[in-house]
């Protein structure tokens, strides 16, 4: 696992930490929920949650199928054609 890749994860765990949080706060303080919407809204965060990690693993990072020292060497070519 790459770093970009743990930190896109803590960062939409948090995220989505502070979304629950909030939508507790507002399901105790201004509308009247029983049990099962606390419940579903946990649910509904978690399956949030977990989509948008699975997408995000499937995008293609095309950067780094790249070899650098080919990049660096169609770099330098490319400058020549163009003298």
């Amino acid at each position: 696992m790459k770093k970009k890749d743990v930190i896109f994860i803590m960062g939409l765990s948090i995220l989505m930490g502070v979304l629950w949080v909030l939508g507790e706060i507002v399901m105790g303080l201004w509308l009247a929920v029983n049990s099962k919407g606390h419940i579903f809204w946990f649910v509904a965060v978690v399956a949030v949650t977990l989509i948008v990690s699975v997408w995000h693993s499937m995008i293609t990072d095309e950067s780094d199928l790249e070899d650098p020292k080919r990049a660096k060497y169609e770099r330098k070519t490319n400058k020549r054609k163009k003298k």
